[in-house]
């Protein structure tokens, strides 16, 4: 489960629901999409029935008062962005520095206003990790974003359950919107941006905010959703179990504490770092990592030559070695906390043909070679020994508040390493065939960074990013400026910190599910 490692309204939404469809409702079991004319005439009719509601419900209590400060302190930097100019200059808030509130439901939200606000506010979702209020994905953003001119504000979700919080996180936000539109007044434009697990909070927002927010930028983004992310964890684990603690009987799901996934996670770790010093344990390892969509490239080191199948194993191990499945046992508990049991299963899995399908399947061929094992038999085994079932009500409550992609309302442009370990970039890929599949294919654009490690992205990429994005709200098209090399060029001439943007195209993603979830 990926953390937040830098830690680490819509604008009539007075409620916090999805106007477009009944709380609870999966958007996979809505009606076919209507036509964007049909949907514009919609949200123009609930936009005046939501504002005739708010008229009525005058006393609903939705948040307390907030505070104000001094404006936070920021080096010289230019005062408002391009895109601000094209919305006519800076604006003048009613209250501005750092304002605070919290939810009905005990939700904190933060927000910093600069004097020379340009009328921009970013909504930021932050990332696996404690339900702390966050507007940023790191202090360096943060700075250089209001030394520009924009408004940033942020929710912590609701911080009475589980850490991974999709069943309150986008209607805290859509929430946050309004109460701090509510202080500073309405913005020109609202712009939302996310990271890791809120990463699938902002896709979420663009799939249901069209008329609260114009557009999403998304980094480093859980867009596969939490189901896929348990399957393709699960299958790892279970590899692990299976072949390098043969006849024990290891706990993978269901967990009843956090203790109980830690204990699983320091046995599945001690298992990786006993099998590290033979070829039979390394080619293991290697086909577990393989199942994880672990990538090949570990932080402090050169990139393996594509046929250094020793030094590819190598560094996948680094990453194990480091903990990793600390992360994957503790956001599973968190997330079965979430959903009310365990959703992810690999009965009926043929591993097989899952391998088959990876990027690393060659990698693991020529080790299993060296150590002159069976991989067939190997594979059979983890075959006829896949029994995990998944709760369906699990599944179903996973589907409703942890998915994404099922259509989007506004541009989206995420932006990720291509060396992710927690949020695998083939992520992206599965994201945008179900994004197409929806026919919004258009409003999406992907652009990768040459990097490892999870999130790591400069403050340069993060503002060109943002810029691509507001290329696209203001003019209506992309043309070519979310592509790599012109994200590279605006990086650079920014002169701050340096910048890796390449062309570059994930692989799918090895899960061996269907693309939607039964």
């Amino acid at each position: 489960m990926p953390a937040d490692t830098h830690r680490p309204t819509p604008r009539t939404h007075t409620l916090g629901s999805d106007t477009r469809r009944p709380h609870g409702t999966s958007p996979l079991l809505r009606a076919p999409r209507a036509s964007r004319a049909s949907r514009l005439r919609l949200r123009i009719a609930l936009t005046a029935l939501v504002a005739l509601a708010s008229a009525t419900l005058t006393a609903l209590p939705s948040e307390a008062a907030g505070t104000a400060s001094s404006p936070p302190s920021a080096p010289s930097a230019p005062s408002a962005s391009s895109a601000s100019s094209a919305l006519g200059g800076t604006v003048e808030p009613r209250v501005a520095g750092r304002l605070t509130g919290t939810l009905s439901d005990g939700a904190t939200w933060i927000a910093d206003v600069p004097e020379d606000w340009n009328g921009t506010l970013l909504l930021f979702s932050h990332g696996f990790g404690p339900t702390v209020a966050r507007n940023a994905p790191t202090d360096a953003v943060r700075t250089e974003l209001l030394a520009r001119g924009y408004a940033m504000a942020g929710s912590s979700y609701d911080p009475n359950g589980s850490m991974w919080a999709l069943e309150s996180a986008e209607r805290d936000q859509f929430a946050t919107l309004d109460a701090v539109a509510a202080r500073i007044g309405t913005p020109r434009r609202t712009l939302a941006l996310g990271q890791s697990m809120g990463g699938l909070v902002n896709a979420q927002l663009a799939r249901d905010g069209g008329g609260r927010i114009d557009g999403a930028l998304g980094q480093c983004g859980l867009v596969a959703g939490g189901t896929d992310l348990d399957n393709y964890q699960l299958d790892a684990e279970y590899t692990v179990a299976r072949l390098l603690l043969p006849g024990q009987d290891v706990p993978l799901v269901r967990f009843g504490t956090a203790a109980e996934a830690s204990a699983t996670a320091d046995l599945l770790t001690r298992a990786v770092n006993a099998a590290q010093s033979t070829p039979q344990g390394r080619a293991r390892i290697a086909l577990a990592a393989a199942f994880l969509n672990l990538p090949a490239w570990a932080p402090g080191q050169d990139r393996p030559a594509p046929a250094d199948r020793d030094g590819q194993q190598k560094q996948q191990y680094a990453w194990f070695a480091q903990g990793i499945l600390s992360f994957v046992e503790g956001g599973r508990y968190a997330v079965e906390q979430s959903v009310g049991g365990n959703n992810s299963w690999n009965k009926g899995v043929d591993y097989a043909d899952l391998l088959a399908a990876s990027p690393h399947a060659p990698q693991v061929r020529a080790l299993y070679r060296t150590a002159g094992l069976d991989l067939r038999a190997d594979l059979r085994t983890l075959t006829e020994g896949a029994t995990i079932t998944a709760d369906p009500a699990a599944v179903r409550t996973a589907l409703r508040t942890s998915s994404a992609g099922q259509g989007l309302e506004v541009p989206l442009l995420d932006i990720h390493t291509t060396a992710d370990n927690l949020v695998p970039v083939e992520q992206e890929n599965r994201f945008a065939a179900r994004v197409r599949a929806a026919g919004d294919g258009a409003l999406l654009r992907q652009a990768y960074v040459e990097r490892q490690g999870h999130c790591t992205f400069t403050t340069a990429e993060t503002v060109a990013a943002l810029h691509a994005l507001e290329h696209r709200v203001s003019t209506g098209r992309w043309d070519d400026a979310a592509t790599a090399g012109a994200l590279q060029r605006s990086a650079t001439a920014l002169g701050l910190d340096g910048a890796a943007y390449v062309p570059y195209t994930p692989a799918r993603l090895s899960v061996g599910r269907p693309l939607h979830t039964p």
